[in-house]
């Protein structure tokens, strides 16, 4: 006697072939580019490392879980001024400045969430907009934090130049690596079950026993901590942070930039994004202030045509997903 089954499982062929080449792709960055690469090559790419967990850890909030902010650049000068207080001026070695610096930045997510929560949508947004622009002032009234001058990083100095440029490319591939790992894992642990329904519906998810305000405040936390990680090798790179680059909202735009042209709510779509961006600032970046335009004529172009953004098109036609977080199910039948 033949019975038809539902089998569940998460992704498939062509999903385990694409993340194979995935992995093979991270490889050949950590082992081949920094023996075959100029130095300033490999300083650049650090910049696309860091734009993978910008988008990474924005998309967390906006595209998982609801929370649009546009003053995420809070932490990324939180994790930029943290490292180099820490590592210069506390004696930390320059792995532990940027733990603790993301340790920061999520103490200071928690301690704020308690007043932008009590906003909702575009309120929510300004709010923690207005944060950032508290955070960058009070930053410029603290003497052992440069003032208005900002702070130059010390911990590298007298190193090699050759070294130390590696040193930070293998350090922000590592974090770019941690940070996308994190976000999946979070999003396929009980927490992430729950985002979506409040991303949905707040009301009808807390109706049905998900506990809303705590999941937000994880995801805020861990988001923000993230991009306190992005700050911290930020300054890393440019050994030196002022509050007008560290703080400013141009982040901000390059996150909600690289997740809706590569696909918002979803793992793979800010890496796409990411990479689209880092080669539009490389072939561009002699247009000047035109290049915003381009910018902005690319976003409008793959919004109107791809609403998913681009990972949706490859999606769509290939049905393949890098990081399965939802089953499939498909019917087998089977003799007793």
């Amino acid at each position: 006697m033949s019975a038809v089954t539902d089998v569940r499982r998460r992704g498939g062929r062509a999903s385990m072939v694409g993340s194979g080449l995935l992995v093979v792709a991270v490889l050949v960055l950590a082992l081949w580019v920094p023996y075959n690469v100029s130095l300033g090559t490999l300083s650049s790419l650090v910049g696309l490392f860091v734009l993978v967990i910008l988008g990474t850890t924005w998309n967390l909030m906006a595209g998982y879980a609801g929370m649009v902010s546009i003053g995420q650049q809070a932490f990324i000068g939180i994790g930029g001024y943290g490292v180099i207080h820490l590592a210069d001026a506390v004696g930390l070695p320059v792995l532990g400045a940027v733990v603790a610096a993301a340790v920061v930045c999520g103490a200071v997510a928690w301690a704020t969430s308690f007043l932008v929560f009590r906003l909702a949508g575009g309120y929510f947004a300004i709010g923690t907009w207005v944060v950032a622009e508290v955070v960058k002032l009070l930053t410029t009234q603290v003497d052992a934090l440069g003032g208005g001058s900002g702070l130059s990083l010390g911990a590298f100095q007298g190193a090699d130049r050759v070294a130390r440029v590696a040193t930070v490319y293998w350090l922000g591939l590592t974090l770019a690596v941690v940070v996308v790992l994190a976000t999946f894992a979070l999003m396929r642990s009980r927490v992430g079950l729950g985002l979506t329904a409040i991303r949905d519906d707040p009301t009808a998810a807390s109706g049905l026993g998900v506990p809303v305000d705590r999941s937000k405040r994880i995801v805020y936390v861990a988001s923000s901590a993230g991009v306190g990680l992005a700050g911290a090798l930020t300054a890393l790179n440019t050994l030196r942070v002022t509050p007008d680059s560290i703080f400013s909202v141009g982040f901000t735009a390059s996150m909600i930039f690289v997740v809706l042209i590569g696909g918002i709510g979803t793992i793979e779509g800010p890496i796409v994004g990411a990479v689209v961006s880092f080669v539009l600032q490389d072939r561009l970046a002699d247009l000047g202030s035109l290049y915003l335009v381009v910018l902005g004529v690319v976003a409008i172009v793959v919004v109107l045509l791809a609403p998913r953004g681009l990972w949706g098109l490859v999606t769509r036609v290939t049905d393949v997903h890098l990081f399965p977080l939802v089953h499939t199910v498909r019917r087998e039948a089977s003799e007793d």
